[in-house]
């Protein structure tokens, strides 16, 4: 059985690295002891059609292994936390559970936190941006407030650390620059509690160490102004 193939970008922007979808499935295979091949992409062609046959998105991360071509960083996730033991409870009921937080890191709590990318960074030059920031920010917040009181004091979400901690630390770290997760104190610790775990950082040592491409020529933000 050859390792599983992951793909990846080979440059993204300052502000990307550390953050690129890849990182949740180089972390989960780290968890779970299952080394990996990377397949890295020059930056711009995973829009063309050769990795489009494999994500019909154009976007990053896939997973191949054995024949088998999965995209979606929590299908991927999932797929590998089935396949070897460490990120699912066996007890039926607590794997059940697991499952239903990595669903709500997906769905419930990151909804919100592309939004506020969206408002803060891609369009943040429309008129309507100035405007529109503060009331995404609150939905965030209020997202976030009920996070909070549901992990309360406890270390990790359900019991032991597992695939919905994976899935929801992950979630939270690009947000954490804007200074609204750490106005939780215990979301703050926790995305601490994750990122200190030596699966984490060895999966996140191995993204940076990739970034070894260059920005395409006359490439810019989207949104932003261009560089003078």
């Amino acid at each position: 059985m050859s390792a599983p193939v992951v793909t990846a970008l080979d440059w993204v922007p300052d502000g990307a690295k550390g953050l690129v979808r890849d990182l949740r499935v180089r972390w989960a295979l780290e968890e779970v002891g299952q080394p990996y091949d990377v397949r890295l992409l020059r930056f711009g062609t995973h829009k063309e059609g050769t990795h489009r046959a494999r994500q019909p998105f154009g976007q990053v991360p896939t997973y191949e292994e054995d024949g088998l071509v999965l995209f979606e960083s929590g299908a991927i996730v999932l797929h590998v936390a089935e396949r070897h033991p460490g990120l699912l409870p066996e007890e039926p009921k607590a794997r059940a559970r697991a499952i239903e937080w990595l669903f709500a890191a997906l769905n419930s709590v990151e909804t919100p936190i592309t939004e506020r990318f969206y408002a803060a960074v891609i369009e943040c030059n429309e008129s309507w941006a100035d405007a529109r920031l503060p009331m995404v920010d609150d939905r965030v917040r209020g997202r976030l407030g009920e996070l909070s009181q549901r992990l309360s004091d406890a270390d990790w979400l359900d019991g032991d650390f597992s695939v919905g901690d994976l899935m929801m630390v992950s979630v939270l770290r690009p947000l954490r620059r804007s200074g609204i997760v750490d106005e939780f104190a215990n979301l703050g610790a926790y995305v601490d509690r994750g990122e200190a775990r030596p699966a984490f950082q060895r999966a996140l040592q191995a993204q940076l160490a990739n970034f070894t491409g260059t920005a395409p020529e006359g490439w810019t933000m989207p949104g932003k102004a261009p560089a003078p």
